[in-house]
């Protein structure tokens, strides 16, 4: 199979993907905590894996795509109260996807994917959408957080929950699948949570700031108590999948795919 990974592309090989109507899936995660058994890279481990998966599959179906290295630091204001959480501020996070953004298109690309796989950057992804998008507007960008893109495919996998939460039985399973070591087992007893990220008072609609202490003292939105390294890998493969069936349909990017466009 092609390499995928624009770090172990030469430049050569980069100029002469971008004049194949390449798309290339930029990663976007976060390094905050995960409750008292998950590593606090996890939404970089999973964003890289999920972006990676996909890729594969795009290319197995003839599509070419390119994955950039993942952005590591997202918005994580909310989880800062546990330690161990690195968090920029929302002007400096659009900065740097815009930045990304305009070097991508200026070797010639004209569709990029912000693959994100933190729910707090959820909002800022559509706002960058948005501003990427009115800044070069004969190329294509799309944005999204992964299970919410692809909400379906963890039917039939968890137990315990219906989809992913945080530092739960999906992202647990997934990490036990994907990575050695960052899964504290002797701790996993102690990860299970409220299943909502919000009191039942509050509408969906309805926006309050309130640190993730305040919802749930573990750390945990969900119950990782049941998670496995097989339901990870089925997880992981099922969202590969979905997302480069999404991703791959050419009717998502209407006339930028399979062609340059040029400013009027």
């Amino acid at each position: 199979m092609r390499e995928i990974l624009w770090a172990r592309m030469t430049a050569p090989e980069l100029r002469a993907a971008a004049g194949q109507d390449t798309l290339v899936i930029l990663p976007v995660a976060s390094l905050e905590q995960h409750g008292p058994h998950l590593a606090t890279g996890t939404d970089t481990y999973l964003g890289e894996a999920v972006a990676a998966r996909t890729a594969e599959k795009l290319m197995a179906a003839g599509k070419p795509v390119v994955v950039l290295p993942v952005v590591w630091h997202g918005l994580a204001e909310h989880h800062m109260q546990f330690g161990g959480t690195i968090t920029l501020d929302q002007p400096v996070f659009l900065a740097v996807l815009r930045s990304i953004a305009r070097s991508v298109f200026r070797h010639g690309f004209t569709r990029l994917m912000l693959l994100n796989a933190h729910g707090g950057n959820t909002e800022a992804i559509g706002v960058a959408v948005t501003e990427i998008g009115n800044e070069h507007p004969c190329c294509q960008v799309a944005g999204g957080t992964y299970w919410l893109v692809a909400p379906e495919v963890f039917e039939g996998i968890l137990e315990d929950q219906p989809g992913l939460m945080h530092a739960c039985e999906a992202e647990t399973a997934m990490m036990m699948h994907v990575t050695q070591g960052t899964v504290r087992m002797e701790r996993l007893a102690e990860a299970f949570g409220p299943h909502a990220h919000r009191p039942a008072a509050q509408p969906r609609a309805l926006y309050f700031r309130r640190s993730f202490f305040d919802m749930t003292p573990t750390g945990v939105v969900g119950d990782a108590r049941r998670a496995s390294p097989e339901k990870g890998a089925a997880a992981l493969e099922a969202l590969g999948v979905r997302l480069a069936e999404i991703l791959g349909e050419p009717a998502l990017w209407g006339s930028a795919a399979g062609a340059k466009l040029t400013p009027p």
